[in-house]
């Protein structure tokens, strides 16, 4: 387990588990990519008795032959294939029995590939597992998927034979900025400093998959022209086949993130049906699964009604691939290299930066120092309006409240840039006229703290006094 970066909270589940005096199902699921197989593999190391990996769109058949296949390799049996998975399941049991061991280990990745249609194969599993004698043997079944939405709902929250049947769901987050750092630093020896390692996590997120095509020997914007822009780049057909491996109409969850991709502050449920031409109860699936996946996150603020949530994007990868990589049209093999500076780049930096805030608002509330402060998390937004005195206030938005339940708000700005942000005069009065306009339009009687959340720090002068509250960057790498 020495290149295991982080996830000390979930090896420490996986081997507490295996130790127990019971059988077990432990349930991993997460974004694609993230790591499922390669945490599982690593901690239960040569303590695998039998894995198989589902395959993407294969027939059950198929997969059932590949399934006899791995157990007549392990048993030194010649059985035939079963015509169904329940006899896969017997045969697998029949292997596991015959061992000379008390506890058995099983690793089934990929599990919602295996569930093909009209396969039966969740009622075959469900059997296995129920029908299981734990007297004779204590049987250690570790599953996964990066299906988020059929590992959520059939599996662990199953109405029928499973109900209530895992023993731990654990749900494997990317890694954070300090993971990252470890990763592409201690393991990869990138030798990047915390600029680059933002870069970094506002392309890739801190998905372990991407982060390892980088290439030691490049300088950071050759790599990402190499895997993003360069003729054969590998991570350019990644978007296409990431939608299509998680959802089944996959096209319809494209256009849904591809038009919120166009509103980087987030759009309401009938502005995306209105723009995708979705409605109903698909419409409602495909943006709950867009939310369990993380590609999306809904907001709002106490007091809105259900109408007025906001979806936003969310995925550092799709952002990306959506604002740079989709459009490409292949001419420049330097693409990201030659477009340092642009105006297009930089509005990205801007907002990237901002999501990778929201990714770690508990390091944020860490260096606020309030972290056992009960609070809730959201965005605010307003249209202009006249008051009841006639008084004209312009719109405004607030992009990250943490609303305490200490009578403290903080209401957080955030900025990016390569050196101290500088607060002019215009930015001072348009700080100051949206405190006001919050205050009026949402008549709170808490106190206000203007947070600057920014990746050098604020330039000391005659206006940076209204920030109340300062975070940097570096506050960010903080492991918790």
């Amino acid at each position: 387990m020495k290149s295991l970066i982080g996830r000390e909270k979930e090896i420490s589940i996986l081997e507490n588990y295996y130790h127990s005096s019971k059988s077990e199902m432990i349930a991993v699921y997460g974004r694609r990519r993230v790591g499922k197989t390669f945490l599982i593999k690593e901690t239960l190391e040569d303590r695998l008795d039998f894995e198989f990996i589902g395959m993407y769109k294969t027939s059950a058949k198929i997969q059932r032959e590949q399934f006899q296949k791995t157990i007549n390799a392990l048993s030194g049996n010649n059985d035939k294939t079963p015509s169904d998975w329940f006899g896969a399941f017997d045969n697998l049991k029949a292997y596991l029995l015959s061992l000379n061991e008390e506890i058995v280990t099983v690793f089934l990745d990929e599990l919602p590939w295996m569930d093909s249609m009209n396969s039966n194969f969740l009622s075959a599993f469900s059997m296995f597992w129920n029908s299981w004698n734990s007297k004779k043997k204590l049987l250690k079944l570790y599953v996964c998927g990066s299906s988020t939405t059929w590992m959520v709902d059939k599996l662990i929250g199953d109405q029928g034979g499973l109900y209530g049947r895992i023993s731990r769901p654990i749900y494997l987050a990317p890694f954070s900025l300090y993971e990252t750092e470890k990763y592409l630093n201690t393991l990869k020896k990138m030798n990047y400093n915390r600029m680059q390692i933002l870069e970094v996590y506002m392309i890739f997120g801190g998905i372990p998959y991407y982060l390892d095509m980088l290439d030691r020997s490049l300088p950071l914007s050759s790599n990402v022209d190499a895997l993003f822009f360069d003729e054969d780049a590998p991570l350019r057909t990644e978007y296409d086949f990431l939608f299509r491996s998680l959802f089944k109409q996959s096209t319809n969850y494209q256009k849904v993130v591809e038009l919120l991709s166009t509103r980087l502050s987030g759009l309401t449920r009938d502005e995306i049906s209105s723009g995708c031409g979705l409605n109903g109860g698909e419409f409602t699936q495909i943006l709950k699964n867009l939310n369990s996946c993380d590609f999306i996150r809904v907001y709002s603020y106490p007091g809105k009604k259900e109408k007025g949530k906001m979806f936003q994007l969310y995925d550092m990868f799709t952002l990306f691939y959506l604002r740079f990589v989709r459009g490409y049209n292949g001419q420049d093999r330097h693409y990201w290299t030659n477009s340092n500076g642009s105006g297009t780049r930089n509005a990205w930096s801007g907002y990237a930066f901002e999501q990778v805030c929201l990714h770690h608002i508990t390091q944020i509330k860490n260096k606020l120092g309030i972290s056992g402060i009960l609070s809730n998390v959201y965005a605010w937004n307003e249209k202009a309006f006249t008051d009841s005195d006639g008084n004209h206030w312009d719109g405004g938005q607030i992009d990250l409240i943490i609303d305490r339940n200490d009578n403290v708000m903080n209401l957080c700005e955030m900025k990016y840039s390569h050196d101290e942000y500088i607060i002019n005069g215009t930015y001072n009065r348009q700080l100051r006229e949206r405190i006001s306009l919050f205050k009026v339009r949402t008549k709170t009687k808490k106190a206000l703290r203007c947070t600057l959340v920014t990746t050098q720090g604020v330039k000391p002068n005659k206006y940076s006094d209204i920030a109340d509250d300062q975070i940097v960057l570096n506050d960010m790498f903080s492991k918790q």
